[in-house]
């Protein structure tokens, strides 16, 4: 075994998308501290490549990974896998853009943009990396939701509709891997203070709700998920009070209310 294999050796081991800021950072190093080895992989390979020198020697390996490119993710998953000791316990797709705005002010190549990196992104990821998830016993895909896949937003439609996509894309993936002993989730999050949230001040859903996760929440959320032992797996996870209520009410309550509440929201 190489040196760069023996440095993950033993340890369960993460893949983390989006890796050089907010929620992919801070997963990463929560994943650290608790004892995982950890790939952190991002268009900004510099980023990614700082917050792996801040984990500590041995505990991480990072590079570049543009997740609309399927031979990059090929690359970066088999220079993961060397340095991970052979394993791939966790898939955190967790890449995504945003665009804000009225449907017909945003561009399309913006529109464009966010199906492929937030839908097709994804998609990549969990091709590319089954052999590795498969050969690894009782692997776990996480997939990057949003509280957006409750109910369509305004003047985030597109963000939204991707969203939706990713929970369906999760709950079906997660019925054809069972078969694997490989479960598959996705996380739910309302608006969190990320680099993405910084030109939200204006969004009227923003304005209703507030921003009041953190990163941090989010990584909590996606280990309590890793954590979780089989038989307590969840598709979806909601993260924060407002995305479980949101949730909760649209579940029980009329279509037509639900339309109702988010309209209001988005006053």
């Amino acid at each position: 075994m190489s040196a760069a294999a023996m440095a993950g050796a033993g340890r369960q081991a993460i893949f983390v998308t989006g890796a050089a800021s907010g929620i992919g950072r801070a997963c990463a190093e929560l994943f650290a501290q608790r004892g995982w080895f950890v790939g952190l992989y991002d268009v900004d390979a510099n980023g990614a490549e700082a917050v792996a020198a801040t984990l500590g020697k041995g505990n991480a390996v990072a590079g570049a990974l543009d997740v609309g490119d399927a031979d990059a993710w090929q690359k970066a998953l088999e220079a993961f896998w060397r340095h991970s000791g052979e394993r791939l316990d966790l898939l955190f797709n967790n890449a995504g853009i945003l665009a804000s705005g009225p449907f017909e002010s945003v561009s399309l190549a913006k529109h464009e943009a966010m199906l492929t990196v937030n839908v097709l992104g994804m998609m990549n990821g969990c091709h590319c990396a089954f052999p590795y998830l498969r050969r690894t016993p009782g692997a776990r895909v996480i997939n990057m939701a949003s509280a957006t896949a409750i109910y369509g937003q305004p003047d985030l439609v597109t963000y939204s509709a991707t969203k939706f996509a990713v929970r369906g894309f999760t709950e079906g993936l997660d019925l054809e891997w069972s078969k694997f002993g490989i479960r598959v989730g996705d996380i739910w999050p309302s608006f969190v203070r990320t680099g993405m949230t910084t030109n939200f001040a204006q969004l009227a859903t923003a304005k209703s709700l507030g921003i009041r996760l953190a990163p941090a929440d989010v990584a909590a959320a996606v280990w309590a998920c890793a954590a979780a032992r089989p038989r307590s797996h969840k598709t979806h996870r909601t993260v924060g009070l407002q995305a479980g209520l949101l949730a909760f009410a649209t579940r029980i309550a009329p279509a037509a209310l639900s339309r109702r509440v988010v309209q209001h929201l988005a006053r």
